[in-house]
């Protein structure tokens, strides 16, 4: 496997675009379009919010014919709590894509982001939507990542090349997410594309495992969105020999490249997360079964006083132990070892006699790593998180004013 440029329009036959339709201010791109040059198996994981956007409700209804062509996204409205009127505009966002693209309405995705509440302004989405299409090119996955961001400081975007098959196969994605942040379909909006010759049970087995192993282990701030989507669309242009099960030497080849461009692209909106100035990764070893391991990880990438200690460069290793003991993982404290980086901070649940300047350094890391030791089994799970820093309060309370 190799990383490669060029984010979603990194697969041959998918053009994208990017452009301002008029619901954000100063211009900035807000209403996106991802295009398939012919109907693609496509496949989809979703909030598990019970409250859902229009544009959820709608894609999971689109997506279970398993065949798509276009996706359209725009930003700085969530179209969410918005009624039947809600539901109709996003059907009316299908429809307009249908017509400008000359394709049957139920093979155009939707989704939306932003402000929750509000409903859409359809003058905005109709000359995005027209913009849009004209707009499609085949490098066109940067502005399109672009126009899927609300809080997000930077475009989010992956691409490799596998060999499946004795092909090549490309694998491209981009995602937005910085605040709203939680393991359960981990808050954000993420769009994929493949080459790869997959039927669509297959496909979306892959992509609920790569989902959960990668934005389903990320964490900012505990909250669920109403909007959470991953779509994906396999044009089969690679012309592999068809994947046609969840097994076997090509399903678990294509397996691995969609969980690590999952994976970074999940990575990225954690070292992105509102306020946010480290990545932290959670590691969590040696639990009793990766329930336990997750729920320990979990509890520790959460926890505000952790998260504060991260920005703070405070090696306040008490914190994670709280945080450890108050997960649903079952283990003997004077067995734990917590670790950051390489440098052991608690031996036996107990001070190791680190060094405090050490230590504080490394929290001064870009990246920072803790893992937790819990001596009581085999099993191990990771997450990622951001640190809390006193941004965080101001982009929030100031999000709609």
């Amino acid at each position: 496997m190799k990383q490669i440029s060029g984010g979603i329009t990194a697969v041959p036959g998918i053009r994208a675009s990017g452009v301002h339709g008029g619901l954000k201010s100063d211009n900035q791109k807000d209403v996106a379009l991802i295009v398939a040059d012919s109907p693609a198996v496509a496949a989809g994981v979703f909030t598990r919010n019970r409250v859902c956007a229009a544009t959820v409700l709608l894609s999971r209804e689109h997506v279970d014919n398993q065949i798509a062509q276009a996706i359209v996204v725009n930003s700085g409205n969530a179209n969410a709590c918005t009624g039947e009127q809600g539901l109709n505009n996003a059907r009316k966002m299908a429809d307009l894509v249908a017509e400008k693209l000359e394709v049957d309405p139920k093979n155009v995705l939707v989704s939306s982001t932003g402000v929750i509440g509000v409903q859409l302004p359809m003058h905005a989405i109709m000359r995005g939507i027209d913009l849009a299409a004209d707009a499609l090119c085949e490098d066109g996955g940067h502005d399109a990542a672009q126009a899927i961001m609300t809080t997000d400081t930077v475009p989010k975007e992956v691409a490799v090349e596998v060999e499946v098959g004795g092909h090549t196969v490309r694998i491209g994605g981009m995602t937005k997410g910085a605040g709203m942040i939680a393991p359960n379909m981990a808050t954000m909006l993420a769009f994929l594309a493949t080459d790869a010759n997959i039927a669509g049970a297959p496909l979306q087995k892959a992509l609920g495992r790569s989902v959960d192993q990668s934005f389903n282990r990320v964490t900012v701030d505990t909250d669920t969105s109403t909007n959470d989507t991953v779509q994906i669309l396999a044009s089969g242009s690679a012309r592999n020999p068809e994947i046609t099960g969840a097994s076997g030497k090509d399903f678990n080849a294509f397996c691995l490249a969609l969980e690590f461009v999952c994976t970074e692209l999940a990575k990225k909106i954690a070292r992105d997360g509102e306020g946010a100035t480290k990545l932290v990764e959670v590691v969590v070893v040696n639990a009793k079964n990766e329930a336990e391991a997750g729920s320990a990880a979990r509890a520790i990438a959460e926890s505000p006083l952790v998260k504060t200690a991260v920005f703070g460069k405070d090696p306040n290793w008490g914190r994670i132990m709280m945080a450890v003991g108050k997960s649903e993982a079952r283990f003997d404290p004077y067995r734990v070892d917590v670790w950051l980086g390489d440098y052991q901070l608690v031996k036996n649940g107990m001070n190791s006699g680190f060094d405090e300047e050490k230590a504080t350094q490394l929290f001064s890391q870009d990246t920072v790593t803790i893992t937790a030791n819990l001596n009581a089994g085999t099993a191990e799970a990771t997450m990622w998180t951001c640190d809390y820093s006193y941004d965080y309060i101001k982009i929030n309370a100031d999000y709609r004013t």
